[in-house]
């Protein structure tokens, strides 16, 4: 088995989530029907965590808290390419968290402007979907 190749998509998935490009996050509303919106997305693929950092009073905030944890997605493209993650959400609004996010949003965007109403949306990434995903997973679903 060639792990050459594993590690080589694995490589560009991680730099395709490190590149600067804007994403989108869908979350569910109270009805069911999907919230999308433009933000910054971070993503650790050793703990396959993806987050978002924003203001504890926006829609998509509500739409994750409403149950706790909630279905969402992330997705980004570039030209043909694009990759989607999919997993459970969870707000978190403790100070270590919001400054680990930060840090990381800092990393690939830039400095975020200050806010003491921010919150990081965290999400457990359970499934890969796109043209630039990591190799050891499933095949696209589309």
């Amino acid at each position: 088995m060639d792990t050459g190749q594993r590690d080589d998509a694995d490589a560009e998935f991680v730099t395709f989530w490190q590149e600067r490009r804007v994403c989108f996050l869908s979350t569910p509303r109270a009805d069911g029907s999907p919230h999308l919106v433009p933000v910054g997305v971070t993503y650790d693929h050793a703990t396959r965590t993806a987050r978002v950092i924003t203001g504890r009073d926006t829609a998509k905030v509500r739409n994750v808290g409403r149950a706790g944890k909630a279905a969402v997605a992330v997705s980004q493209v570039d030209g043909r390419r694009w990759s989607t993650l999919e997993g459970v959400a969870t707000v978190r609004d403790d100070a270590e968290a919001v400054r680990d996010a930060e840090a990381r949003y800092a990393a690939r965007y830039r400095q975020p402007r200050e806010n003491p109403a921010r919150v990081v949306i965290e999400i457990d990434v359970r499934r890969f979907l796109g043209t630039v995903r990591p190799h050891r997973d499933a095949p696209a679903e589309e």
